[in-house]
């Protein structure tokens, strides 16, 4: 059954608001935690919104997979998964996502998570989520890596044009 929607707009602008308070200042103080942080009450909602079994998996994955990162940037922990992988991208819901440090791989997954959300749903308001994460993904990208930000901004605009 469809959530309902009298209160969506409203919620989703506010949710836009807050995500782009967290986008500026984690930018200006090239600080994640505050990108990370302030992007929660957006990834929540859209656990709420989604109803499909696919979709509701890859939110509720999303979710799991922000508060690690925020734990990873808290504790400063570092991993290089390329080096144990030994590759250089691992591939997940038809992208080639980035490995290396374990801080990149978290926003880069979200990024094509939040891809998938906007391919597989109908909802305007699921859809309006998931750009907000998209956005806020590459955001804490920029801020971690900015070597790795440039390639996963390419391969994500060719995918949307491509469903689009």
């Amino acid at each position: 059954m469809a959530k309902p929607t009298t209160y969506a707009t409203p919620i989703c602008v506010i949710l836009s608001i807050i995500a782009l308070i967290g986008i500026l200042v984690g930018l200006k103080l090239t600080n994640p935690l505050w990108i990370a942080f302030l992007l929660l009450p957006t990834v929540g909602y859209e656990i709420y919104r989604t109803e499909g079994e696919s979709t509701r998996w890859s939110s509720i994955l999303m979710s799991v997979v922000l508060i690690l990162e925020i734990i990873f940037i808290l504790f400063k922990i570092n991993y290089d998964l390329a080096g144990y992988l030994q590759t250089s991208s691992a591939y997940v819901g038809g992208q080639f996502v980035p490995i290396g440090d374990i801080k990149i791989f978290g926003p880069a997954l979200m990024a094509v998570l939040a891809l998938i959300l906007f391919v597989r749903t109908n909802g305007i308001y699921t859809k309006w989520l998931s750009v907000i994460i998209i956005i806020s993904a590459f955001a804490l990208i920029f801020t971690l890596s900015q070597s790795t930000f440039g390639d996963l901004l390419r391969q994500t605009v060719q995918q949307i044009f491509y469903y689009i």
